[in-house]
Formats: structure tokens, C-alpha cells, sequence
């Protein structure tokens, strides 16, 4: 076997391919994502929108190929392998469930008897487990078998579930892989393609969240131009949620924001096509100034990898930009997620989730789907059955889950359009 570097180790030796196109692990790396089952269903899960309520609307598949491309282009400015910051943001929403952060809160407290449920610990578990594609010699499953690099790279909070802590990356049942992949590496620290990806995916989500509820009527501009009371609202929820930032400071930021010219064609946004494209020219500009602001204060290049125990490469972010993004993600909250409805909306989807994982629990092994059943039947104790039964639950698409608790329960099913999850 050719002898590799430990950045392009996999956690099972395969043998060397020979496909003729002398591709590097890295590309194969991203191919594998890009191929998995896994990926294509987030072309049926949340990102925002409920997926399938409007063609124009983003899903998790769409905002993930917006990552990566975000992701490729800023790694590449910045020294790192371009391959390995594009698999990463491919990849790291390979574990978010049904219905967005709504069934992501669901999971955590209906799987606390097993270590509760985050969606970057989970694309963990689907990338090193649950992913069909490479078998380890002990007979079980290693997931798609990435490399340590890019595993690394997916990793966004490199650490273990720990008390007061919302997020984490890893389970404990995954500890091994995990170990495997962060050898001598200290806790918490992030390889610098880890903090590129970050970075995009928040750009991704704050700019084009905002982009989406323009279009769909949800998010118009007036009211914060108009109110001051409006935009001080706004500043506590950005506070509260996304940003470190004091109310205050994030008002002036937002008044900054609102007098930008770039943002004046958005204010009587109609829907046309010079409507469509001024709004398509403001989500461009926005999102160049993020990445470059970003590339800027890092300064470029630098040699991302290998993953050391020694000093990583320093990742800035202006804290201005940083509010800035906070501020958009606000406004998406605000005006989006919190919508009139919203709140009967979420607890149903909530709801049938809850009842998924306690039907599915009851008529375990059988209700589970072929790949499932023997995980569980294998399962030494509660907790492991209730993990695998989260997994299953998790790995559906938004509609197969109101489908599901259909055939479980009885009731609407999404094909035949009565449930409103929209």
C-alpha cells in the first residue's frame, strides 16, 4: 500500500485505487459526499422554509452546495486544499433531522436517556457510521471512510457534550473515531478549514435567509427604516441569540446596515425580474464583503494543514463583519421563523417527531427500516436501542417523516397535501 500522510489516513486502510484519473484523497473525499444517500436527502430537509413550500426557497441541499462553494473559494484564498474545504461544506448537514433547528431541539430532549442529539455530532455519526460505503475488518461499518483532514475539517465544535452546553461534536459512543481523528490535537481547537467552513456557513445562512424572505414576502425593510422601536426589538434578538454584541451596539450597526445603499432597491421589493436581480446583486455584495473581509484579516496565504499540536494559523473575522452577519441572521428569526403561525407549526413538527421515536421504540425491530433493525437488534442496552432509533428518526426527510407517522399513527400524510408544515 502507498504509504500516506496522517492528514490523509482513513480509519479503515483501504487498498489504492487505480481509476486511472490519479485523483487525490482529498477529491475522493468529496465525491464520496457528494454520492452519499445521506446528502441527497437534504435536498428534502429544512433549512429554513419548509422544504417543497415554494421552487424558489433554499433546502438543506441548495444552502450546502452554497457552502462549499463559499467555503472552496475562501479556503483556496487562505492556503488551504480546496478540496477539503469544499467536502466540508458539503457536508456538515448531514445530520441535521426533519424540520430544521425546530426538530434538532426535538431530538436533543427526546434522546437524553442516550446522550441527547446535536446535528454536527451526528453528521459525525453518519460520516464514520451510519453512511453506507466502507466495511471495517471487524465486520462493522466505517461510514464513508473519510480522511482525517477532511473529518477535521466538518468538525465544528471539536469537543464532547459538556454540562450548560448546547453544542458539541461528538456522541459517546463515537468517542473512538473521534479520538482517532483529533490525535494531538488539543480540545477545542479548530483546524483553520474547520473556522473557513464555520465562516461560510454562517455567511450562506445570514445572507441568503434574508434573501429567501424578501422574496417570499416575509421580511420587507419599511418597518425597521420607519421604527425605532422596530429596530431596538430587532437588537434584542440578535443579542439574545446570535451575537455577543450589547443591543446598543448592534443598533448602530443595523442603522449602518439600513442606510447602505445596496440595500435601497430591496425596499418595495415586487417580485419582478429587475426586482429578482437587484435583490440577486445585493445577496452577491454582501456576501463578497463577508468572505473578503474575512480573508483580509486573516491574511493569505497561510498552511492550513497539516493539523498540529503546534500554534494553528490565526482565523479573523472584524468583529463589525461578525455583527453585521449576526444582524441578518436576526432579521431571518424575526421575521421568518418567529411569523405569525409559526409557533402551532413547530410543535406540531415537533410532535410528530416525538410520537416517531416512542412508535418506532415500541414496535422496534420490525418498524424499523432494513438498514436500522440490525443496529438495534445488536444493541446492548436502552440506550443504545433509543440511539438507534434517534438515528432512524434523524436520517428521515421532512416529508418521509410526516409519511411515517402517518402509516404509524394514521392521519395526513404529506403526499396528499393535508398536512400544512409549510
Amino acid at each position: 500500500m502507498t504509504s500516506v500522510g496522517p492528514d490523509e489516513r482513513r480509519w479503515v486502510d483501504e487498498p489504492a485505487k487505480d481509476s486511472g484519473h490519479g485523483r487525490s484523497a482529498y477529491e475522493r473525499d468529496r465525491a464520496r459526499v457528494l454520492h452519499s444517500a445521506a446528502f441527497r436527502r437534504l435536498a428534502a430537509k429544512t433549512q429554513v422554509h419548509t422544504a417543497g413550500t415554494d421552487d424558489f426557497l433554499r433546502t438543506r441541499l441548495t444552502h450546502s452546495l452554497e457552502v462549499a462553494q463559499i467555503a472552496r473559494e475562501m479556503g483556496s484564498r487562505l492556503g488551504c486544499d480546496p478540496d477539503v474545504v469544499d467536502t466540508a461544506g458539503l457536508a456538515h448537514d448531514l445530520g441535521h433531522p426533519p424540520f430544521g433547528h425546530s426538530g434538532e431541539e426535538a431530538l436533543d430532549a427526546l434522546a437524553a436517556a442516550c446522550g441527547g442529539f446535536e446535528g454536527n455530532a451526528q453528521t459525525l455519526r453518519v460520516l464514520t457510521r451510519l453512511e453506507a460505503k466502507v466495511i471495517g475488518p471487524d465486520g462493522a461499518s466505517a461510514g464513508l471512510n473519510l480522511t482525517r483532514a477532511s473529518l477535521d475539517a466538518v468538525s465544528k465544535y471539536p469537543w464532547p457534550r459538556r454540562p450548560g452546553e448546547r453544542k458539541f461534536g461528538v456522541y459517546a459512543d463515537d468517542r473512538p473515531v473521534f479520538a482517532w481523528l483529533r490525535a494531538d490535537v488539543p480540545d477545542r481547537r479548530r483546524c483553520l478549514e474547520a473556522q473557513v467552513m464555520d465562516w461560510a456557513d454562517d455567511v450562506a445562512y445570514s445572507v441568503h435567509d434574508v434573501e429567501d424572505g424578501i422574496h417570499g414576502g416575509y421580511v420587507t425593510l419599511r418597518p425597521l427604516l420607519a421604527q425605532a422601536d422596530e429596530r431596538a426589538a430587532l437588537c434584542a434578538d440578535v443579542a439574545a441569540t446570535y451575537s455577543g454584541e450589547s443591543p446598543a451596539d448592534l443598533a448602530e450597526v443595523l442603522v449602518d446596515l439600513l442606510a447602505d445603499p445596496l440595500l435601497a432597491p430591496l425596499v418595495g421589493y415586487d417580485g419582478s425580474h429587475r426586482a429578482q436581480v437587484a435583490l440577486k446583486a445585493t445577496t452577491s455584495v454582501l456576501t463578497g464583503r463577508f468572505v473578503a473581509a474575512a480573508v483580509a484579516a486573516t491574511g493569505a496565504p497561510v498552511r492550513a494543514r497539516p493539523a498540529s499540536p503546534g500554534t494553528p494559523p490565526t482565523w479573523v473575522v472584524p468583529r463589525e463583519v461578525r455583527a453585521r452577519c449576526a444582524v441578518l441572521k436576526g432579521i431571518a428569526l424575526r421575521y421568518v421563523l418567529r411569523r405569525p403561525g409559526s409557533v402551532a407549526r413547530l410543535e406540531r413538527q415537533q410532535q410528530i417527531l416525538a410520537d416517531l421515536v416512542a412508535g418506532l421504540a415500541d414496535r422496534a425491530p420490525e418498524a424499523l427500516d432494513a438498514v436500522f433493525a440490525p443496529l438495534w437488534r445488536a444493541a446492548g442496552n436502552d440506550a443504545s436501542r433509543l440511539r438507534v432509533v434517534v438515528d432512524q428518526v434523524a436520517s428521515l426527510t421532512d416529508p418521509a417523516a410526516v409519511e411515517r407517522h402517518a402509516r404509524l399513527f394514521g392521519g395526513p400524510t404529506a403526499s396528499g397535501g393535508q398536512t400544512d408544515l409549510g
